[in-house]
C-alpha cells in the first residue's frame, strides 16, 4: 500500500474539538438528506422495495456506486429488522454487479456518517493489478485520479443496473 503523494508528507495537528457537533443533512437543524430529497432521482441506477442505488456525482473509479435505504433511519443500530434482513443479500449482489464490469481486482464496502444522517454505504471498485490503491488507502488515490466522463460514469452505471436483475 502506498500514498498518492512524493514524501516527506508533513505531519499536521489535529484540529480543535467542535462540541457540540453541527446538525448534518437530515437531522434537526439540519439541511434536508439527499435520498429524502425530491432530486434523489437524478443518479438513480436501480431499485428495490427497500434500496435504491446511485451513481456517484464524480469519481475517479468508475463502477464506484453508493447504495441508500429508502426508509429514513441514520445507522446499523437504527435499522429496522425487516430492512436488516435484506441488506446482506442486496450487498452481495451490488458487489457481483461491480464485479461483472471486469478489471476489478476488489470491490470495497465504506460506510461514513459524517455528511448525512440517512443510511447508506459506497462500493468502491480497486483496478485490477493496481496494489498500490489497496486497502483504504484507495481512497486516497481516487481523490488523485483524473475525473470519469459523465458518460463513462453513466454507462458504468447502467451495466451495473443491468447486472443487478
Amino acid at each position: 500500500m502506498t500514498l498518492p503523494y512524493a514524501e516527506p508528507l508533513t505531519l499536521i495537528d489535529p484540529a480543535d474539538l467542535v462540541v457540540p457537533e453541527p446538525p448534518r443533512r437530515g437531522e434537526e437543524g439540519g439541511e434536508p438528506c439527499f435520498p429524502c430529497s425530491a432530486d434523489s432521482d437524478s443518479n438513480l441506477i436501480w431499485s428495490d422495495q427497500n434500496w435504491t442505488l446511485h451513481n456517484p456525482g464524480q469519481t475517479g473509479l468508475p463502477g464506484s456506486v453508493w447504495l441508500a435505504s429508502r426508509a429514513h433511519f441514520d445507522s446499523f443500530a437504527d435499522m429496522p429488522p425487516e430492512v436488516a434482513a435484506t441488506f446482506a443479500g442486496v450487498c452481495g449482489r451490488v458487489e457481483r454487479a461491480v464485479l461483472a464490469l471486469g478489471d476489478v481486482g476488489r470491490v470495497h464496502l465504506y460506510r461514513w456518517g459524517d455528511g448525512g444522517a440517512h443510511f447508506h454505504v459506497w462500493f468502491v471498485p480497486r483496478p485490477l493489478g493496481r496494489l498500490d490503491m489497496r486497502g483504504h488507502l484507495l481512497m486516497a488515490w481516487e481523490d488523485t485520479l483524473p475525473a470519469a466522463t459523465e458518460q463513462q460514469i453513466v454507462e458504468t452505471g447502467r451495466r451495473i443496473a443491468a447486472a443487478m436483475v
